[in-house]
């Protein structure tokens, strides 16, 4: 059990500075647009279609980065005040849908790689595939680190 925290804590340490990575060149595509657009009127025609990869980037790495470090939004205000077993069911149900959702994104945006992967994207010149890598990785992350949050319930630790 150790050794798989351990693995997930580097994943996650790993998809955190993707995430942060992304963002910074997020920012610097977008100045470079903006630069170029109004002070030189000579908008680069892919800044765009770069920008929209770094946002689906910093989203989904964030995403499943918080998953990793139980920081999603939890309504839990109703469930602390249900018995200790109902509460102890209703944290493993929300691991479960986390799951069938990661699975549910894994499998959707296999599906639309598949579909898309010989149409390329024309200011880049590379594949439709390649918008539907992140949210894939992040879709494997999420499911190893909801595992290792249903572990952790069962055995009674607390997730490192």
């Amino acid at each position: 059990m150790d050794l798989f925290n351990s693995f997930n804590q580097h994943l996650s340490n790993w998809v955190l500075r993707a995430a942060s990575a992304c963002l910074a060149a997020l920012g610097i595509v977008v100045i470079y647009g903006v630069i170029m657009r109004y002070a030189f009127n000579d908008a680069p025609p892919y800044v765009e279609q770069v920008a929209l990869l770094l946002v689906i980037s910093v989203a989904m790495f964030g995403a499943a980065a918080g998953v990793h470090d139980a920081g999603h939004i939890g309504l839990d205000s109703v469930v602390k005040l249900l018995p200790e077993k109902l509460q102890f069911t209703c944290l493993v149900v929300v691991e479960l849908l986390t799951i069938a959702f990661a699975v549910i994104l894994l499998w959707g945006c296999e599906h639309m790689a598949t579909s898309t992967r010989h149409d390329t994207i024309p200011t880049l010149g590379i594949s439709e595939a390649w918008r539907y890598v992140p949210p894939m990785i992040a879709g494997v992350l999420i499911i190893l680190f909801s595992v290792k949050h249903m572990l952790a319930l069962f055995t009674n630790k607390t997730p490192a």
